[in-house]
């Protein structure tokens, strides 16, 4: 007889998945919509990188922040100035004084090339001395008029870089063509956070609700909870020109797919 085995893991909203919407509006669609936490993208929202305003919003509204993704981004390049390793050590800091345990980056960008220089022991010295799990993102290359440019330095696909710890985004292996459920086998104990989302294999990052796109999304979920996955599942899907009716039902939807998914059938 079969027996329903359910992970430890979280299933935590992105701040990211309610932009334009505040780093507020996310906590209160998180805590209305029944998600575990949030992953708060550190954005020119000034709440997003103050600590005493986080801590704020977790104790009004009981819910923990369980990730902190550094403004890595092409968007946020000028956020906390633009040393790239300040940014990782704020972001270190700013989940220590929130109580988050992962810190998500991205890799160096290609003309990053001082930072890219011992990125990787860079990375492994901060989780010594910090004891935060610093999980460095797949990416994905770039693609124009038919040509492809590697983006990021050492690399997009992480499997071969030498990372303790790994976010793998499925809205990235559709954008990159990669196996997600190969993936997950490659990186073993090394996954540590889940973004969750989808995508149609289209050359832009589409970040759409999981089962809506061409990913394995509900085979990836399924796989982490037979193995009794630890980390986070974020959901980190694109609302932007949603209504606030529309936002909300996707949400919805999202949390309930990761919900049912994150549910593996063994044997008693």
């Amino acid at each position: 007889m079969g027996v329903v085995a359910v992970p430890d893991s979280r299933v935590a909203l992105s701040t990211s998945s309610v932009y334009p919407l505040s780093v507020v509006g996310a906590f209160d669609l998180a805590d209305r919509l029944g998600y575990d936490g949030l992953e708060v993208m550190v954005w020119t929202d000034p709440v997003s990188q103050e600590s005493g305003a986080l801590n704020r919003l977790i104790d009004h509204y009981g819910l923990p922040v369980v990730s902190i993704h550094a403004p890595t981004l092409l968007l946020t390049q000028r956020v906390w100035g633009t040393e790239p390793w300040d940014k990782i050590d704020n972001s270190v800091r700013l989940a220590q004084e929130v109580g988050a345990e992962v810190v998500v980056v991205h890799p160096p960008f290609r003309w990053q090339k001082e930072y890219a220089t011992g990125f990787a022991e860079g990375i492994a010295q901060r989780e010594a001395d910090s004891g935060m799990a610093i999980a460095v993102e797949n990416m994905f290359p770039w693609r124009a008029r038919g040509r492809e440019m590697l983006a990021y330095l050492p690399h997009w696909d992480p499997r071969e870089e030498n990372y303790a710890h790994v976010t793998l985004d499925l809205s990235h292996t559709a954008t990159a063509g990669t196996d997600a459920l190969e993936m997950v086998d490659d990186l073993g104990e090394r996954l540590r956070h889940l973004h969750l989302a989808d995508g149609l294999g289209s050359f832009k990052d589409e970040h759409l609700v999981p089962g809506r796109g061409g990913q394995p999304c509900a085979e990836v979920l399924e796989k982490l909870a037979a193995q009794r996955f630890a980390g986070d599942v974020v959901v980190e899907v694109g609302t932007r020109k949603q209504t606030d009716e529309d936002r909300e039902l996707d949400l919805a939807e999202a949390l309930a797919f990761a919900r049912l998914h994150l549910a593996a059938i063994g044997k008693s």
